[in-house]
């Protein structure tokens, strides 16, 4: 399979253009980024030297300079014009960004026509590094994961499968056999998610601990719960604060969230109850579904399939297009209680989302919510509205222009 992603050619021709800023691949484990990478790579004519920082020791930075320094004696003993350096894996070395500022400078100051492309794990990348050594040296493209039509073109996936299955595409041939799905799931992408992107690159204290919270999660998406009551469930549960800080850090891995309550201040949008999400809906059905039959045939439990997929698929376009998403739930003076499902917002404008299904027929919190706070659109998706294939098979930056 050699499917091509649309950012394949962003970065094609930002490789191609003169060397100004160094490009910089960002996306969760196991969503083509290395893949990616050598698509382009095999398909200009610039010489290129790709390097994994994998299996290296994290302390030894120097790694860094050596390769570097390695691409630069090639390019003179070749008498090359021009070279690319690719560097994998680059946030596991200890104080990366320091080092990668020094050698881009060097190069610059020295006019040495070296490009150079570094990937590395969704958003950690970024904090460790990019806007704070680095800033004004990179372009950020972001990979993230796979939509429903990419998971269409390629893998032949319906609807229904790719609500229960999810995006990732190393797992999309294994969906005839669940029980061996569900173990890679597990074994292969969330375990090495979390203990390398997260352990190996953040401060955890308490490993286990973290690992509970993902999974409890997880099973909660598209569900509310706050984090007193969530410490209830879980073993050697530390206090509100560490939960909230390793929920963050699974945040900025684009593995799961807690979504805020929309509210028109900050302190009441900080203090909300979080509405758990998935980033990918593989992550909510591996550890919380029977199987594709028996789940497809509950309405209750496919509602909640189904709103967790439409969740995900507006995480992943706001990600890359920087919009933010919530939740808003609010009781009226009779205390019956209104909400929506997505709120999005970009630069203040907000458009309101509700999800009908087999979970919920009736949605009294859109005109609510209209009323409350004149949303530039509001619509609903699925039963009486846009069709759930349309939705999730659009561009949906569209809506706010």
């Amino acid at each position: 399979m050699n499917y091509i992603r649309k950012q394949y050619h962003t970065l094609k021709a930002r490789i191609e253009e003169p060397r100004r800023f160094m490009q910089v691949l960002v996306g969760p484990r196991q969503v083509g980024k290395t893949t990616l990478v050598h698509q382009v790579v095999q398909a200009i004519s610039l010489p290129h030297t790709v390097e994994v920082a994998d299996a290296v020791d994290p302390k030894d930075s120097d790694w860094i300079r050596r390769v570097w320094e390695s691409a630069r004696t090639t390019m003179r003993l070749r008498g090359e014009s021009e070279r690319l350096l690719v560097i994998d894996e680059v946030q596991k070395i200890d104080n990366w960004s320091e080092v990668v500022k020094r050698e881009w400078d060097e190069d610059t100051h020295h006019e040495v026509n070296l490009k150079v492309v570094l990937l590395g794990s969704s958003r950690l990348l970024i904090k460790k590094g990019l806007t704070e050594s680095l800033a004004g040296r990179f372009e950020l493209i972001r990979l993230g994961h796979w939509s429903y039509q990419e998971m269409q073109d390629a893998f032949g996936l319906s609807l229904d499968e790719y609500i229960y299955f999810g995006g990732y595409p190393g797992a999309a041939t294994l969906i005839k056999d669940e029980k061996r799905w569900r173990k890679y799931i597990k074994d292969a992408l969330v375990a090495p998610a979390i203990e390398k992107d997260v352990l190996m690159t953040s401060n955890i204290y308490k490993p286990a601990l973290m690992k509970q919270l993902f999974e409890l999660g997880c099973g909660y998406s598209a569900e509310m719960l706050s984090l007193t009551k969530l410490m209830g469930q879980l073993q050697d549960a530390g206090n509100v604060t560490t939960l909230a800080s390793y929920l963050e850090i699974l945040d900025q891995c684009a593995l799961l969230t807690g979504l805020q309550k929309y509210a028109n201040d900050e302190a009441r949008k900080r203090s909300s109850i979080p509405k758990y999400q998935v980033y990918n809906n593989a992550l909510l059905t591996a550890y919380k579904g029977r199987s594709f039959e028996m789940d497809r045939t509950d309405a209750r439990l496919w509602g909640r399939w189904v709103e967790s997929a439409v969740r995900a698929h507006l995480l992943a376009m706001a990600d890359e297009a920087s919009f933010e998403v919530y939740y808003w739930r609010e009781a009226d003076s009779s205390k019956k209680t209104h909400e929506v499902d997505f709120i999005w917002v970009n630069n203040g404008e907000v458009i309101a989302i509700e999800v009908k299904s087999g979970r919920r027929t009736m949605n009294s919190g859109l005109p609510a919510f209209v009323e409350m706070f004149h949303p530039k659109k509001s619509f609903v998706v699925g039963s009486g509205g846009i069709l759930l294939e349309d939705f999730l098979s659009a561009d949906i930056k569209v809506l706010f222009e």
